[in-house]
């Protein structure tokens, strides 16, 4: 096989980008990594250190000038554009790069900093990391919570639209939208608690931990805590900067999430499939060649996303699995990018299906007949016959009976006392019992009138709806206080920032 010289003199397309005064172990690794890593980390990592020059000066580990100095610093780099920052190979990574560019703000050599004193890269990193995930998971739980108001919106709405309930892919028993909804906004509200636990648990700071083994200098981790959010500390200084835990609950709760939003996505396809809702034509593509299509492939990629937050999990666990009980890059910085991905995957998931949702409305719901027709109402008249206190098993042989000799529509009385006498209950059948069954039947829309609490009921779907919303109102509520929080501590550093530049 012979190549174009085009192919030949360029190779392959990312060449482009590399940089031939970089070395081998820079090129391929520590510039991708900072490609990676810059955005994310750089803004936290100043506010981290504004906060960490604020405790050293107000603990006097460090003089009056020198924390102005820094602090005049760290807000000329709080101007900058994390995204435009280059990796030259001067500085090993992000942390080295805040550094350089702060002494060069400084106006000093960066021997002449003491941003570092009593800090390591180790708990800096495990403080930032920690606020990057506080910031995500934030805006995760948000379209979490937005995506299960919309289910139970449409829940409510829909409660008294019967539609076949599904059972190993077989039509199994009537239910309604609505309760099939509710079903899912159940799943999301507990989601939603999940990750207002996760928050709780990532709102812990490690700062002040160093390299793992604390420092005999005063410092105040207390003090560092509060200036950045954070409510409680890690309890001990090495699990501080060698543990993953929260790190790995991210990355599982995430593909737990996507993995029963995607479900309910393949059952989606089915409704759209079979005309039972409204195909959202704002979440559809056309086809290259027949002009009548319209595909909801969103719900395609909506079950990829699944797979691809799984996959991510797999690999932070392999990663955090495979590291030592120590500071170790496999549990921290190769897995960093693996949950930017997948918390950004997340927030993406919830904001499509909800949005989808949002746009699903009653097309051709099966018919009463094409309901019956399928099968799925033998339980209920198998059930109006235990009412009238035929034993269950006996009512199920029965109904066994009348199935495979035709379809319910077509059953007759005749039909039932037959099949009564071959069973030997036909004592236990009056003329109710009968009327009774032949009713359940061929009507499906009885389920509506169905008491029990967590059933299909239009009632009852309506007070699971409440109950969910409430559920889904707490999360909301522990959201908010906790950006409450965080927006003291935003205010209270540039006070505290502000008090310590000022001539």
């Amino acid at each position: 096989m012979t190549h174009s010289s085009a192919a030949q003199d360029n190779g392959p397309h990312w060449e482009a980008t590399m940089t031939p005064s970089l070395t081998t172990y820079q090129q391929h690794h520590l510039r991708v990594v900072f490609e990676h890593h810059a955005a994310n980390l750089y803004p936290a990592m100043v506010k981290a250190s504004q906060a960490h020059v604020v405790m050293l000066a107000e603990q006097g580990l460090i003089p009056a000038d020198s924390a102005a100095m820094m602090l005049r610093g760290l807000l000329v780099l709080a101007q900058d554009r994390p995204e435009d920052l280059d990796y030259d190979g001067s500085v090993e990574d992000v942390y080295y790069t805040l550094e350089k560019r702060l002494a060069a703000a400084c106006g000093v050599e960066p021997s002449q900093l003491s941003v570092q004193l009593a800090r390591s890269r180790n708990d800096l990193d495990a403080g930032v990391f920690r606020m990057v995930l506080r910031d995500q998971l934030l805006a995760v739980l948000d379209a979490v919570l937005a995506t299960g108001r919309t289910v139970l919106d449409r829940a409510d709405r829909h409660a008294d639209v019967v539609v076949t309930g599904y059972t190993h892919r077989r039509p199994a028993q009537p239910t309604s939208i609505g309760h099939v909804f509710a079903g899912y906004a159940e799943a999301l509200a507990g989601e939603g608690v999940a990750y207002a636990d996760l928050l709780d648990e990532m709102n812990r700071s490690p700062l002040g931990s160093c390299a793992f083994a604390g420092t005999d200098l005063d410092i105040s981790p207390r003090r560092l805590a509060d200036l950045l959010g954070f409510e409680r500390l890690v309890v001990n200084s090495y699990e501080a900067v060698a543990g993953a835990d929260h790190l790995v609950r991210v990355a599982t709760l995430n593909a737990q999430s996507l993995a029963t939003g995607a479900r309910l996505a393949r059952t989606l396809m089915d409704w759209l499939t079979w005309g039972w809702v409204v195909t959202p034509g704002s979440f559809t593509q056309g086809s290259s060649i027949m002009p009548q299509k319209r595909n909801p492939v969103v719900l395609e990629h909506l079950v990829s996303m699944a797979g691809a937050a799984a996959a991510d999990a797999a690999s932070v666990l392999n990663n955090v699995g495979a590291a030592w009980w120590e500071d170790s890059n496999n549990a921290t910085t190769d897995v960093q990018a693996r949950l930017w991905d997948s918390d950004d995957r997340a927030y993406r998931f919830f904001n499509l299906l909800g949005g989808l949702i949002a746009e699903l409305d009653p097309l051709r719901p099966p018919t009463s007949e094409e309901i019956v027709a399928s099968g799925a109402t033998t339980t209920a008249a198998a059930d109006a016959l235990a009412r009238h206190g035929v034993p269950f098993r006996g009512a199920h042989s029965l109904l066994g009976r009348l199935v495979r000799a035709g379809a319910p529509a077509t059953w007759t009385v005749e039909d039932v006392r037959t099949a009564a006498v071959d069973l030997g209950i036909a004592d236990q059948l009056d003329e109710v019992a009968i009327s009774d069954l032949l009713a359940a039947a061929v009507r499906p829309e009885f389920v509506l009138r169905r008491a029990q609490a967590d059933g299909p009921g239009e009632t009852a779907v309506r007070e699971q709806v409440a109950q969910l919303r409430s559920i889904m109102d707490d999360v909301a509520a522990r959201a908010d206080a906790l950006r409450e929080r965080l927006h003291r501590a935003d205010a209270a550093l540039a006070e505290a920032v502000a008090a310590r530049v000022s001539p």
